[in-house]
């Protein structure tokens, strides 16, 4: 039998910032630092890029806007260092250097084969799915949030995949032709990457968990939740497994005493025969920099954490010697 094909799936990069000024004198492989080995024991890295990758001072200026982010191009190699193969651009952060921040992203992404979806230059192909070929399977991905409204791509604009996320939503149907696209295409498993909710939240809203649970009644099989900057539960649904929020994993921002926004996951999926078998966390301390596996006071907390967040949903996640395990056989 082949070996097992391993998806990882990360929160935020936010390469701007400090993280692009630390790049010009650090090689790209330093931001991962102890994790390195675990993402690239993955065969793709899915993430969410929080910054637009420009050299452009085209600065959004339609609405008011607090923090306007954007990395620099040599800041794509981060990206690859860490295995990563598709990330999600639906967020509130990809207009904040306009449309020529965004084209210039997709151009970066593009040159350096890594694959994008959520953002475009018109809502068609903001919408577009994408398809990422992961030795010999075929996994299909889509993009949206619902963050920042006046960042939506329309008709002739360039912008986010903006939807609403409740039982309810059109944005269902979206996801229902998204998936049989996708199928028609040959894709043996399907991925809908999720910028939703806002900062801070600890638990998704009963909306929330309303739309992922339809989406997986459309035929998703994994949602890929992140926005709030903090990890949230885990939840098994159906043939489907729901991420609710990845938290963060690369970035600058400011640390919030009262949230624990300095520790995540790396979320690592084996499948077998293109189905989920196995899903694996491992606790991972963000900062100070570069990334560190969780010391045993902060395994235990992130860990115990995620365990009660979890099984408040139905999910009973086991503790190993190297976080967390649940088995999807």
């Amino acid at each position: 039998m082949p070996d097992p094909i391993r998806l990882a799936f990360l929160g935020d990069l936010m390469l701007g910032r400090g993280v692009s000024e630390e790049l010009r004198q650090r090689p790209p492989e330093w931001f991962w630092g102890d994790t390195l080995d675990i993402v690239r024991a993955a065969d793709a890295v899915f993430a969410n890029l929080e910054s637009p990758i420009t050299e452009s001072d085209a600065r959004w200026w339609r609405t008011w806007k607090f923090y306007r982010f954007k990395a620099d191009p040599a800041a794509v190699r981060i990206l690859q260092a860490g295995k990563v193969r598709f990330v999600s651009l639906a967020n509130n952060h990809i207009l904040d250097f306009s449309e020529a921040g965004l084209i210039d992203t997709m151009a970066a992404l593009d040159r350096a084969g890594i694959q994008h979806a959520g953002a475009g230059r018109n809502q068609v192909e903001a919408a577009a799915t994408r398809i990422v070929e992961v030795r010999g399977m075929k996994v299909g991905v889509m993009a949206a949030t619902d963050c920042l409204s006046e960042f939506a791509a329309g008709a002739n604009r360039a912008g986010a995949n903006h939807i609403e996320f409740h039982g309810a939503s059109p944005g269902l149907e979206w996801v229902e032709r998204a998936v049989a696209d996708l199928r028609a295409r040959g894709a043996a498993l399907t991925i809908l990457s999720l910028h939703w909710g806002p900062n801070m939240r600890l638990r998704p809203s009963d909306d929330f968990r309303r739309f992922a649970h339809g989406a997986i009644d459309r035929g998703i099989d994994i949602i890929h939740g992140h926005s709030a900057h903090v990890v949230q539960a885990i939840e098994r649904y159906g043939t489907g497994i729901v991420f609710y929020d990845t938290g963060n994993y690369i970035d600058d921002y400011w640390k919030f005493p009262f949230r624990r926004t300095v520790s995540s996951f790396v979320f690592a999926l084996a499948l077998e025969d293109g189905r989920p078998k196995r899903l694996q966390l491992t606790p991972v301390r963000l900062h100070p920099w570069p990334l560190t596996l969780a010391d045993d006071r902060t395994r235990r907390t992130i860990v115990a954490n995620m365990k009660s967040l979890s099984s408040a949903m139905g999910t009973t996640l086991v503790e190993t010697p190297a976080g967390l395990e649940l088995s999807l056989d």
